[in-house]
């Protein structure tokens, strides 16, 4: 028998370990804790919620989204025995930005409806779909061009302070496309007063993206996208100052630095 197929699926399981991104214990940041070879996954939680867990030819590992707003010791339990990371006080950078007054304090009426997105987005943040592959996914950056603003910045809109940034902003011209940037599930798309033309992808386990300001969407809720699909193009709908891609990497309902989940660099386009 030919060794081939045996070879290449040791460099896919050799590939999917290295794809698994690092520890770094930080607010906005990843914790990974590596477990041994099991047939039985084991029960790993973080604020009593259960996290991804994936399985490489070196063991399992769970990958836990460090929330923003973290500070301190945080602690997770695997199989009911309670580990604590320390976390490294990292400070981001701020950014003031000028906006229309409609997006920086807006009216009763807009509320409303802001309100009703959040109902929309938030059951999308907190799901947790097991029926998935039990690897980590491959990703890879929905489009290459200028970090026009990075994760994590202390945000403050006509001098009002805002949450931190929770996603990563790529400037790139009108109409660029925007790809998948790891397979998954289109489980949301809408026109947001914020986020404008948006796409949420879930990659499983509570890993979602979201992809926003988009010209045009060109999926649908349901559908199955490979890594590298199209699922639009770069805009400037809901709050945006110019065309641009604003991608959110959500973990365990944690907002988590892109850069962390992508094992290339970023290209940037700009001359």
């Amino acid at each position: 028998m030919k060794p081939w197929p045996f070879l290449l699926a040791a460099l896919v399981m050799a590939n999917q370990l290295f794809a698994l991104p690092d520890t770094h214990a930080i607010a906005g940041g990843i914790w990974r804790i590596d477990l041994p070879a099991s047939a039985t996954k084991p029960a790993v939680r973080f604020n009593d919620k259960a996290v991804k867990t994936v399985r490489s030819n070196n063991g399992w590992h769970a990958v836990i989204g460090i929330p923003l707003d973290a500070s301190g010791d945080i602690q997770a339990s695997v199989d009911g025995k309670a580990l604590t990371l320390a976390l490294t006080e990292h400070a981001y950078a701020e950014q003031r930005l000028t906006v229309q007054r409609k997006h920086s304090n807006p009216n009763n009426t807009a509320m409303e409806r802001i309100r009703s997105e959040f109902a929309r987005m938030s059951p999308v943040y907190t799901s947790f779909n097991n029926n998935t592959t039990e690897h980590w996914p491959e990703f890879r950056w929905p489009l290459h061009g200028r970090v026009s603003s990075p994760f994590g910045l202390r945000r403050f809109f006509n001098d009002q302070p805002r949450r931190p940034h929770s996603g990563i902003d790529i400037a790139a011209p009108t109409g660029t496309a925007v790809k998948a940037p790891a397979t998954g599930t289109v489980v949301l798309t809408g026109d947001f007063y914020f986020n404008g033309n948006s796409v949420f992808i879930d990659h499983g386990q509570g890993l979602i993206s979201m992809m926003c300001h988009l010209s045009r969407i060109d999926v649908k809720e349901g559908d199955v996208v490979e890594i590298g699909t199209t699922i639009g193009a770069v805009g400037a709908t809901g709050r945006a100052t110019g065309p641009h891609l604003h991608w959110t990497v959500s973990l365990n309902n944690a907002r988590i630095d892109p850069r962390l989940v992508v094992p290339e660099p970023l290209k940037s386009e700009s001359k």
